[in-house]
C-alpha cells in the first residue's frame, strides 16, 4: 500500500518515487521529457475523472524509450 493510499488520497498518479515525483534521472533528457508529458497528461485525466473511492491512475510505461 502506497503512502497516498494510506492517507486516503482520492486520485493517485504514481511518479518514480519520493525523491523524483515528476522525473526520472535514469532516462536521457528526451525520454524524460516524454515521460513527464505523459505524467502530466495522466494527472489531468485523473482530476477530470469522477471517483467514488481512491483510484490509481498509472502512467503508461510501454511507450518509454531509452534513446
Amino acid at each position: 500500500m502506497t503512502i497516498a493510499e494510506q492517507v486516503g488520497a482520492p486520485r493517485i498518479v504514481p511518479g518514480r518515487g519520493i525523491p523524483y515525483p515528476s522525473g526520472d534521472p535514469n532516462l536521457p533528457p528526451p525520454a524524460e521529457r516524454a515521460w513527464r508529458r505523459r505524467l502530466v497528461q495522466r494527472a489531468l485525466d485523473a482530476v477530470a475523472t469522477a471517483v467514488e473511492r481512491p483510484m490509481i491512475f498509472e502512467v503508461g510505461a510501454a511507450e518509454e524509450t531509452h534513446a
